[in-house]
């Protein structure tokens, strides 16, 4: 997402970019892709009513398999010029799982708020249809949404994730994708996690349901920072870039910081896909109390806590 200009050399900063990608992307790819591919063995086979929550896990597994799958063209190709038509085929499938992953977490955290605030309701409205037209409609919008990609994309040869057009940074693309591609998300996850918080600490209940209840904030809290501590630098950096093509920031030096600032931060965005399993844990929880767990126990010890 980079671009080499005048007299300002990034090679260094590439340089050193890549290896810190290598050495978070390889156990990133490995451990995710166990992770989320046992999960959706267990959600898919095991779960034996599906629910809006089951869907919305199958889905978010399902996402970040797909992105977890698309970091080795990413890593060969950001080193490698192809035509820009190729790199747009490249780069699409990586943002809008980005993307996709983002509002399946709100649609699990929103959810998870009403079924708190509301019991009897959301407990009576878990229809698996809802989710999964919820879930097919964010696919949608997002493969929608990534037409500029396609549109804009330069036509020579070039090196993908470094050479996105002017057109994909203009101003009015990038605070678009601030605004609804991160701000909005994370202002729903904050009203939605601390209205959950507020709920439970004021809640009176039976002494043997306040560890459930110290389970789900402690899960909350992780899952808000992790929101937070995952896609918060790579959005700053996309800003800051964004400053940097509209000729607002020209000192080299600090180009170069942000150059090398943006690629570490997209690549600490895909830890998600690996601090995604907090969610696994809070459902395989659920799940233990209303199905016999004992032989995915047995086979896979992820799973292990939920039999406490």
């Amino acid at each position: 997402m980079t671009n080499s200009r005048e007299n300002c050399s990034f090679a260094a900063v590439n340089g050193l970019a890549r290896t810190v990608q290598l050495g978070i992307s390889i156990p990133t790819f490995i451990l995710g892709l166990v992770l989320n591919t046992l999960a959706l063995s267990v959600f898919c086979c095991f779960w034996r009513k599906q629910t809006k929550t089951s869907v919305y896990m199958i889905s978010l597994a399902l996402t970040d398999v797909l992105l977890l799958l698309s970091l080795p063209l990413k890593l060969y190709f950001s080193v490698t010029t192809v035509p820009g038509l190729l790199c747009s085929f490249i780069q699409a499938p990586y943002y809008v799982n980005t993307y996709t992953s983002i509002f399946i977490i709100v649609c699990i955290t929103v959810d998870r708020y009403r079924c708190i605030k509301h019991p009897f309701e959301g407990r009576a409205n878990q229809s698996p249809r809802c989710a999964v037209w919820i879930c097919c409609f964010i696919w949608a919008v997002a493969w929608i949404c990534s037409t500029p990609i396609f549109v804009f994309q330069k036509k020579d040869v070039i090196t993908c994730f470094h050479n996105l057009s002017d057109q994909t940074w203009s101003v009015p693309f990038i605070v678009s994708v601030e605004i609804f591609g991160f701000l909005i998300p994370l202002a729903v996850m904050v009203f939605c996690s601390a209205q959950t918080i507020w709920i439970l600490l004021n809640h009176k209940n039976q002494a043997k349901k306040k560890a459930e209840e110290s389970d789900s904030l402690r899960v909350i809290v992780i899952n808000l920072v992790m929101f937070l501590v995952c896609f918060t630098p790579v959005h700053l950096g996309i800003c800051l870039q964004c400053l940097v093509r509209q000729h607002v920031i020209v000192d080299c030096s600090l180009k170069q910081a942000i150059s090398l600032f943006i690629q570490v931060s997209m690549t600490l965005a895909n830890l998600n896909c690996c601090l995604d399993a907090i969610f696994y844990y809070f459902a395989a929880k659920e799940f233990c109390r209303k199905t016999h767990l004992n032989r995915v126990i047995a086979l896979c010890p992820l799973f292990q806590p939920c039999a406490v």
